[in-house]
């Protein structure tokens, strides 16, 4: 899913090739895109661009006329810059807008429909897609620290849930927490001052980072490449890859559509973090560390060698 550094960069892009144009025509190919009904996408049409904003991951297209384009582009939804008039071709074309030079296109990769698009009026209308999550970036560090224990969940959970921060997702919660050298389970309430702090700092130091490196990525052109595993990441994506920083093979948990990623040796003190369903299937036999991680597997490729 497009995380903060990503909308950015799509919000600065989008603004610089589409600002201060009138939106034409809006081609609509799955009726399941948009999620309103009044006003509808029809009344964009002939609207100038105002400008555009970020609510947490959502993209906002602002508009003459008192309207407002909210795009939730969820995990695979994604924006696509076209020749004025290019076809929607194939399955995953879902929507395009056809300015006086170019046209942009919204694909959704996979069968599930879970991008989203909601017409409202006005900056009322655009109350209820705030969360109410801080905006890290700018925050001072007593605002951090409000908003990290307002619940007591473990700090993975808090990073990523819109009410406590504002656009950070699965990806850059990894990379975050690795910066940090923090366990992602640990209680937010049992953070110590110089741990919040630190955590304020990387939270801050790893979304600027990235916008930048991604910025420089696109140049002058359009983010078509917007993807949560990059090489470049620490963690994020990098199963037994290396920990840039100790070398360690990085490890995670799988849960749901998600995965948790972190270096043993950097974040929890060489503990192993107990992967829910490997752990019921393993009981007495999980590892608790590195080194019993790698006892077991000499154990298991001794088994299955030939004898």
């Amino acid at each position: 899913m497009p995380e903060l550094p990503d909308v950015a960069v799509y919000i600065e892009r989008l603004s610089a090739l589409f600002g201060g144009q009138v939106l034409e025509r809006a081609r609509l190919k799955s009726p399941f895109l948009v999620r309103s009904f009044e006003p509808p996408l029809s009344a964009a049409e002939g609207q100038r661009v105002l400008g555009f904003r970020r609510i947490g991951k959502r993209i906002v297209f602002e508009l003459t006329g008192d309207l407002c384009l909210v795009f939730h582009l969820m995990i695979a939804g994604r924006f696509h810059l076209k020749a004025k008039g290019a076809p929607l071709a194939g399955k995953a074309a879902l929507l395009g807008l056809d300015f006086a030079e170019h046209t942009l296109i919204l694909t959704e990769a996979g069968s599930k429909r879970r991008a989203s698009l909601f017409v409202v009026r006005g900056s009322a209308g655009l109350v209820e897609f705030s969360r109410g999550g801080l905006e890290v970036l700018g925050s001072t560090q007593a605002d951090f620290r409000q908003a990290l224990i307002l619940e007591n969940r473990t700090l993975k959970r808090a990073l990523t849930d819109p009410r406590m921060f504002s656009g950070i997702g699965n990806a850059y919660s990894d990379e975050i927490l690795h910066a940090a050298r923090l366990s992602p389970v640990k209680l937010t309430r049992s953070l110590s001052d110089a741990e919040t702090a630190a955590l304020h700092v990387q939270t801050q130091a790893v979304l600027r980072a990235w916008t930048e490196r991604l910025r420089a990525e696109v140049g002058s052109g359009f983010p078509e490449k917007v993807t949560a595993f990059r090489p470049e990441m620490a963690v994020h994506g990098r199963f037994q890859k290396p920990c840039p920083v100790c070398g360690t093979p990085v490890q995670r948990i799988a849960y749901a559509n998600n995965e948790l990623n972190y270096c043993p040796t950097c974040q929890t003190g060489g503990k192993l973090l107990a992967d829910r369903g490997l752990s019921r299937l393993l009981k007495a036999d999980w590892p608790k560390s590195l080194e019993e991680l790698e006892e077991l597997k000499a154990a298991r490729r001794e088994a299955a060698s030939p004898k």
